[in-house]
């Protein structure tokens, strides 16, 4: 049987344009000044700078394009107002202040080292072996299949079939596997391995032997399970040694390295410089706040095109080929004049959504404590400002502003409340630090668990469950008490 239902839907679907602007809020500044240099490529309607003449400005916009029914129409008109694409809008200037950078300041730029990436290293170092070709085939291969951590998560017969079906070379496990050992004798040691267990023996034999090495590799490959679970009485009495002995060989365990080809990357790879998107002094007792000015560039609509726009305006014979330019020009102009309005509704954004949360967080940014960090949430920002809870996640989670105490992202600033034995509202930043804080000062011989914890934060005046202890731990990235556990 059919039944008919009448459903009311709200919805709300954003134009193309807004949803530009939210990508243009959530960019920080590098990535803004990126997306500036290609707005510039792909519209040569829009220039940087200061126009030559002085322009004058309208009170308001004439939206009125005449040009816009062209089509079919032999009489075009083309007075476009170019006015309309710089006119300022109602923005205060004290709200767009952006003093700690100049045309005339200089962009330096390090110079950086030519390096090597991690595979073409490892297949590099191939090259010092004496290898047939089909051997070298398979360990270029091998080298191509470890993963940046340095790891070959591969399974042995998946490599042997691919390598048949994609390289036409056709060979079985025991082969591949002899070709592995080799792979295992590059740098950085552990390279190559399948899994931890093996990333550790093979650093572990690159050592020079010392009997602290050789119980260490004794350890990883007969009781690894106990190891990695802190067993350490179940050791002692298997080797039947000193704990200081146990403590000598855990030590040599704990200077390798997990990650083999991370390190190697690391070293090799170039850092990005963060570049702070605000900036926060402290004057004469006073917060002062401003935007970093390459987030406020200086923008105008090309002085050809306005000629050219004119010269067709003048112009008696007016050829479909022109019509089709004008219909170019306008499109331009139009991109250009929303890029510039969109550019400064991007600066009025970011400016009064960080404005709002360094006055919500004024004890902080005055004094450097973070347990003056007041609760505080996406919602509480929004309603100060009159945005939406999306754009101020839009500017909160990828910005920096630079702090008399360091530089910090601005999502950090947020946070959920919780009462204490007062009643009080406290910031879950607050609870976490002194949270870290005892854990730190913890006896490593005996560490707490999460349920007395739980117990010394109660002493302090923060009633948390133990499961709270528990996500707030795992929040910190700070392991179970067995796992802390030290000889």
């Amino acid at each position: 049987m059919l039944k008919q239902f009448l459903n009311l839907k709200l919805s709300q679907k954003l134009s193309p344009q807004q949803i530009q602007l939210m990508k243009l809020i959530q960019l920080p500044t590098q990535a803004f000044e990126q997306r500036l240099k290609e707005e510039m490529i792909e519209n040569p309607a829009l220039e940087s700078g200061k126009e030559e003449e002085e322009l004058y400005e309208k009170d308001e916009f004439d939206n009125n394009d005449d040009y816009d029914d062209y089509e079919g129409s032999e009489n075009i008109e083309t007075e476009i107002n170019i006015d309309e694409y710089l006119s300022n809008d109602e923005t205060p200037d004290y709200k767009l202040q952006a003093n700690n950078y100049s045309d005339d300041d200089d962009d330096r730029e390090s110079p950086l080292a030519e390096s090597v990436g991690f595979h073409q290293d490892l297949i590099n170092q191939l090259n010092t072996f004496i290898l047939t070709e089909e051997q070298r085939s398979i360990a270029e291969f091998l080298v191509g299949s470890i993963d940046d951590d340095g790891y070959l998560r591969r399974n042995m017969q998946d490599i042997v079939d691919d390598m048949a079906f994609t390289q036409g070379i056709y060979t079985d496990e025991k082969t591949v596997e002899k070709i592995l050992h080799i792979v295992h004798e590059l740098e950085p040691s552990g390279v190559g391995a399948r899994d931890l267990q093996e990333c550790l023996l093979l650093q572990l034999k690159h050592k020079t032997p010392t009997e602290y090495v050789e119980l260490a590799i004794d350890i990883i490959e007969n009781q690894f399970d106990a190891f990695t679970k802190k067993h350490y009485e179940k050791l002692l009495q298997k080797y039947e040694i000193t704990q200081e002995r146990l403590k000598k060989a855990i030590e040599e365990i704990e200077k390798l390295n997990p990650k083999p080809g991370g390190s190697f990357d690391s070293s090799s790879r170039v850092v990005e410089q963060i570049v702070p998107d605000f900036a926060i002094r402290i004057v004469d007792g006073e917060l002062e706040l401003t935007l970093n000015g390459r987030n406020a560039p200086t923008l105008h609509v090309s002085k050809d095109y306005q000629e050219m726009l004119q010269t067709y305006k003048e112009s008696r014979d007016k050829s479909h080929s022109q019509k089709d330019a004008v219909q170019f020009i306008k499109q331009k102009l139009d991109s250009a004049k929303w890029f510039i309005d969109a550019i400064r509704q991007r600066q009025e954004t970011l400016f009064v959504t960080m404005n709002a949360i360094m006055h919500f967080q004024q004890e902080y940014f005055l004094d450097g404590e973070e347990t003056k960090l007041k609760p505080m949430i996406l919602k509480d920002i929004a309603d100060m400002v009159g945005l939406d809870i999306s754009t101020v996640s839009r500017v909160a989670n990828s910005k920096y502003v630079d702090t008399p105490y360091g530089t910090k992202l601005i999502k950090e600033f947020f946070s959920e409340s919780m009462k204490n034995d007062q009643g009080e509202d406290v910031s879950t930043l607050e609870i976490k630090k002194i949270l870290k804080t005892i854990i730190e000062e913890e006896d490593k011989s005996k560490p707490l668990p999460d349920d007395q914890l739980a117990e010394i934060l109660g002493e302090k005046g923060y009633p948390i469950a133990r499961r709270t202890i528990a996500k707030y731990r795992e929040l910190l990235d700070i392991p179970v008490a067995r796992m802390r556990k030290k000889i």
